[in-house]
């Protein structure tokens, strides 16, 4: 039969490695954060180009393609990043 007054130290004693646990992960994790602006932007170039390249393979759309997708995909994270989205 389980006892009680065991399982409570138990749960205090996690209750208080999680909490100085948290504020170090947190700590870190804000520092390494990668905002949503250079994500979009990058997987813009990258399907802007991809569109270029396979809607008609000349150099010119593909610049084109890359620029128009670079620039939805800046306008996009920056909105992710305001949280309007």
């Amino acid at each position: 039969m389980a006892r009680s007054h065991h399982r409570k130290k138990h749960k205090q004693h996690v209750r208080q490695f999680k909490s100085t646990h948290d504020t170090t992960v947190s700590a870190t994790s804000s520092r390494n954060k990668v905002s949503g602006t250079w994500m979009f932007t990058i997987a813009g170039l990258i399907l802007g180009f991809a569109i270029g390249y396979f809607a008609s393979g000349s150099l010119l759309w593909i610049a084109v393609g890359a620029v128009a997708g670079t620039a939805v995909g800046y306008f996009i994270g920056k909105k992710v990043d305001s949280g309007k989205i």
